[in-house]
């Protein structure tokens, strides 16, 4: 069996609905269906830590990217960072896809796109500064699991267009 070599980068939530702040989960466990799609095309998936829970843990309240953007916060999104992308380096270097990156639109961490989270903006600055181009896709704040084909359609275009 030979490898594909394909990997993606995914928000931690994607896989785990736990980490989200109570009442706002929008599944019981992960995003199956999106999930769903990558499997089915053999791509590796990789969670990106939930700098959120590690901050503030499982039963925090509800803040908005300014609420978070406190120097020890940042500090601990960066340094969170530090070991992703000297992973995805590592991958590079041996010949590996890395397709892109699938953040949470309206996350005040994990919006990869439009108005970044905290999180991703120290990823991407530290992305930018090793010359890695990534492509970048939101799970957009209506996605509900069962509930939205037209995001799971959406995502699948986005994926074809990657491979």
């Amino acid at each position: 069996m030979h490898r594909k070599k394909q990997i993606v980068y995914i928000s931690h939530c994607i896989l785990n609905q736990n980490a989200v702040i109570r009442e706002w989960e929008r599944a019981q466990g992960a995003f199956n269906n999106i999930i769903r799609v990558l499997l089915e095309d053999n791509i590796s998936i990789i969670q990106l830590p939930c700098p959120e829970f590690t901050f503030l843990g499982e039963n925090r309240p509800p803040k908005t990217k300014e609420e978070y953007d406190i120097p020890t916060y940042r500090s601990l999104c960066s340094q969170l960072t530090i070991q992703v992308v000297n992973q995805i380096k590592e991958y590079i270097i041996n010949d590996y896809e890395i397709l892109g990156l699938i953040g949470i639109q309206g996350s005040p961490s994990c919006e990869a796109s439009g108005e970044k989270g905290i999180f991703m903006e120290e990823l991407m600055k530290l992305i930018k500064e090793e010359n890695i181009d990534l492509n970048i896709f939101d799970i957009p704040e209506e996605y509900i699991e069962e509930q939205s084909q037209e995001v799971i359609d959406a995502f699948k275009s986005y994926i074809r267009k990657i491979l």
